[in-house]
């Protein structure tokens, strides 16, 4: 069964608005086994949408239509759907009840252009989700190539009568979400007769290239090309890294795990340390989870990042902490519903239990960092107290993972630092060149394992790009070591 998207917004064509709808969608038919050869973006245009709605019913079986049904004189989907259809538009009442009863619930009046939103071409059904006011739309058509919308008493000529279906669905991301997961993936599937279960885990990595991990996994993709299932994709995506996709098609869902699950186990062979997360969950959750079941906590100290670290920690561990992180980690997880350093879980004075991250300290300025390293320098200095390194270099970065611990409070100092600014590059350490460092002390009886109770580390990457991918790979490469000591890997 052949399906196609078709996008519908001018705002699309102008680059106002990137359609993240229209390569979700296609994620999802590709995983729910249902070939997607097409997708268009169009403006709103009456002509035009109708050009692209004939055409799209010309050759294939499904269209799904994203967009177009707000309350607005632009959004005219439903009205050229009508159209294409040979139908009229009729008022459901059902509908302009609902949407009445939305207004109500937030003490306002409904204006009455929103009565259009419950305007239903003739012999189409709404979807049931309907999240906002926007309804979705399945409208079955019977279509003659060449020819348009026939009705059972027509005389198609000698034109094919093809029975085409038409999905239509709001451009708000979570309204068109809840309707294509809901209703119209399993409608399609069970239109093409759809009966195995097909699904998917992503590992994610970070130190290789894409080519590099093709090059590392060429002969188990060819292996698997063999046997056709379970199947690899490769999918860049920047400073998160590069996830390597398995795909598995079983009889149900469990005989597709199961495929899923000895193909991790032989990845995971293959590619040793650059795994770092799985799915949704992310560096920050990672280290934060494993910082927890250590009974550690964080200070960072960020130079070339400028607070990137502390942002993406932060926001990680209050969704962990709401359970509302979009992977696995949450509240409830060993360690994750707040630790001390002692592993255990202690109300503070607010009532909240301590946190994992306690902050960090963003030193921008040549006075910022001087005074980092000189407050206390005897504890952070390997020079001595009142000589400090440059702030540029690994021992500059060592003595800032010192002051980040000292200063936060944090059993753990995450510290990065670089060669930010061209003019003092140098052969040794060019433009690009980051500094990433780590102190630990705790007691292994603390609840740390005894591999990082006490530890010391830094490491000097060459990163590539602009300053802001700079920034942007150095919080990542800083975070990622961090991973690799809790894990023992390094």
């Amino acid at each position: 069964m052949r399906t196609e998207i078709i996008a519908v917004g001018t705002e699309l064509l102008l680059g106002q608005i990137v359609d993240t709808n229209s390569s979700w969608m296609g994620e999802q038919l590709a995983l729910a086994g249902i070939d997607s050869h097409y997708q268009t973006k169009v403006g709103d245009n009456w002509n035009r949408i109708e050009d692209a709605f004939r055409l799209a019913l010309d050759r294939s079986d499904a269209v799904i239509v994203c967009g177009g049904l707000g309350p607005t004189q632009d959004d005219i989907t439903r009205e050229v759907l009508a159209s294409v259809m040979g139908v009229e538009l009729v008022l459901d009442e059902a509908i302009a009840e609902r949407i009445r009863g939305m207004f109500a619930s937030r003490s306002r009046a409904m204006p009455e252009n929103n009565l259009r939103q419950a305007m239903v071409p003739v012999g189409a059904r709404p979807i049931p989700q309907q999240p906002g006011t926007a309804p979705g739309l399945i409208a079955p058509i019977r279509w003659v190539r060449g020819v348009g919308a026939v009705t059972a008493d027509d005389n198609a000529g000698s034109g094919e009568v093809l029975e085409r279906v038409v999905y239509v669905v709001p451009g708000v991301p979570y309204e068109m979400r809840e309707m294509v997961s809901g209703t119209v993936l399993g409608d399609i599937q069970r239109l093409a007769g759809v009966t195995a279960t097909i699904e998917s885990r992503v590992l994610r990595t970070w130190g290789q290239s894409e080519s590099g991990l093709a090059e590392m996994l060429a002969g188990r993709i060819d292996e698997l090309d063999e046997v056709g299932n379970p199947t690899l994709a490769f999918l860049a995506s920047g400073i998160e890294g590069i996830k390597v996709r398995i795909t598995a098609k079983g009889a149900d869902s469990h005989d597709a795990w199961r495929l899923i699950d000895a193909e991790q186990a032989e990845l995971e062979l293959l590619l040793g340390d650059l795994v770092f997360a799985y799915d949704d969950d992310t560096m920050e959750t990672t280290v934060l989870a494993e910082l927890a079941r250590n009974g550690l906590t964080l200070g960072v100290a960020e130079t070339i990042t400028g607070g990137r670290m502390s942002n993406r920690l932060s926001s990680a561990e209050a969704a962990m902490r709401a359970g509302t992180a979009p992977g696995a980690a949450k509240v409830g997880d060993p360690g994750l519903a707040g630790t001390s350093d002692n592993g255990g879980d202690h109300a503070s004075a607010t009532g909240e239990t301590d946190r994992i991250f306690n902050g960090g300290i963003v030193a921008r300025s040549a006075h910022m960092a001087d005074y980092l390293l000189h407050a206390g320098s005897a504890q952070v200095s390997p020079l001595g107290d009142g000589l400090v390194p440059p702030v540029a270099s690994a021992a500059g970065a060592e003595a800032l993972a010192r002051a980040a611990r000292n200063r936060t409070g944090a059993s753990v100092g995450l510290a990065v630092t670089a060669v930010e600014d061209r003019a003092s590059a140098t052969e040794a350490h060019p433009f690009g060149t980051a500094f990433l460092a780590i102190s630990i002390a705790t007691h292994a009886g603390d609840g740390a394992s005894p591999d990082v109770a006490h530890r010391e580390a830094s490491d000097e990457v060459r990163l590539p790009g602009d300053r802001e991918r700079l920034a942007d790979y150095s919080a990542i490469s800083a975070l990622n070591l961090l991973r690799l000591i809790l894990q023992g890997r390094r």
